[in-house]
């Protein structure tokens, strides 16, 4: 089949192929008839600086020391966005592209497309995460208006003015990209992130040794950065210990910038029995895991971020057929609907409530749980998604570009 074109993917966030999202991504565009390059960071254990895989060639990078504060993270995007430029360079002279595509963040990929729009290639945004929205949950809303957030704002306007094509995880992206973007609606697509039918093709079985000896288990998996509330879902533990409750264990699957402050905070609050932190682990180990909870937990405090992100681990503990207790989000709402018990925002008593409500019913979990899985499978699922891409991709280069 002759190639539609060729696509070169840029991004900083994770090394591929462990970006699952971008990686699903890739190869459905592989699978749709398009020449496939991408550009990311190293990472363990991906660390060769070229390789094919899956018919995908990924060029990487040295990554950047860990982040903390405001001059780190920009270094840190001005450090990848030389490397990433520079390797376009190669990609352009080595196998040629026709579109570039970036996932933010940063936004800063813009200034990478421009001088190739003059080429006339074109550029998608694939657009992850609100930068502005992501620094004042990391820094504090005391940071809003500030000159960093000006500039992000700016930046993102640059992104959206831009890009050929807008690609937004949800419904609510897709306004900010219209609305605050000016893009017109026609060029803004909604691709949902979710996992593949193929990684959880079945729910496993309960393993009762997971538990450590304690009746229930309660999971989170995720990212463990400030913005991510794990430090919610900490104190809710602490709230139910203080209430007697001491037939529960903790199990927090994932690392991030506060894994280390996390387990100090576990600590401090007496917790160290209960919770234990897995790390970043193997898909098989999360599975079990997963499959074992009683209750999965996401914990993510309302914040303009938060309330507008899709979260991949509500659809993951969907796809597990888990039953979920989650603040009250309009986008946890959208993606878990009836399957989820939702607490006040940013109260983590009542997330401790709604956690001991789900426990002690135990025809309510199995009811949810049930729905989780029935509607991940009918609605949810990657392979809806992978569809509206290649749609996207028409809408962008026609339905018959040859190479």
């Amino acid at each position: 089949m002759a190639s539609r074109g060729r696509v070169l993917h840029l991004s900083e966030n994770l090394p591929l192929p462990f970006d699952r999202r971008v990686w699903m991504e890739l190869n459905a565009l592989r699978a749709g008839g398009y020449e496939v390059s991408a550009i990311c960071p190293m990472g363990e254990p991906w660390t060769r600086a070229f390789e094919v895989i899956d018919g995908i060639a990924i060029w990487r990078y040295p990554a950047p020391p860990p982040a903390r504060g405001f001059l780190t993270y920009a270094w840190e995007f001005l450090y990848c966005w030389l490397q990433t430029a520079r390797l376009s360079v190669v990609v352009l002279a080595k196998r040629g592209f026709d579109v570039l595509h970036a996932a933010n963040p940063p936004d800063t990929f813009w200034a990478v497309a421009l001088p190739y729009k003059l080429l006339g290639k074109r550029f998608v945004f694939d657009h992850h995460d609100l930068c502005p929205e992501l620094y004042v949950a990391r820094f504090g809303e005391r940071r809003a208006g500030s000159f960093p957030h000006r500039l992000l704002r700016w930046l993102e306007w640059a992104q959206f003015r831009t890009a050929d094509l807008v690609i937004s995880t949800n419904e609510s992206y897709r306004q900010v990209a219209i609305a605050r973007g000016g893009k017109r609606p026609d060029r803004v697509v909604v691709v949902r992130s979710g996992p593949s039918r193929e990684r959880f093709a079945t729910v496993r079985q309960q393993e009762p040794a997971l538990k450590r000896e304690r009746p229930f288990l309660v999971a989170y998996l995720g990212v463990m950065a400030p913005q991510d509330g794990v430090d919610h879902l900490l104190r809710a533990a602490r709230h139910l210990r203080d209430r007697g409750r001491r037939d529960i264990a903790y199990t927090l699957v994932g690392a991030g910038d506060s894994f280390e402050d996390l387990k100090a905070l576990t600590r401090e609050l007496g917790l160290d029995e209960d919770v234990e932190f897995t790390g970043r682990i193997p898909d098989a180990d999360v599975e079990r895991i997963l499959a074992t909870a009683d209750v999965c937990v996401c914990p993510d405090p309302r914040n303009p971020l938060n309330d507008v992100s899709t979260m991949n681990k509500v659809l993951e503990y969907m796809a597990c057929g888990r039953a979920i207790v989650a603040y009250d989000l309009r986008e946890h709402r959208y993606s878990a609907a009836e399957g989820a018990l939702y607490a006040a925002p940013n109260r983590e008593d009542d997330l401790a409530d709604r956690i001991a409500e789900l426990l002690d019913d135990p025809e309510r979990r199995a009811r949810m749980g049930a729905y989780n899985r029935r509607r991940f499978l009918e609605r949810m699922a990657w392979e809806y998604s992978a569809g509206e891409l290649l749609r996207a991709y028409e809408i962008l280069c026609g339905p018959t570009k040859s190479a």
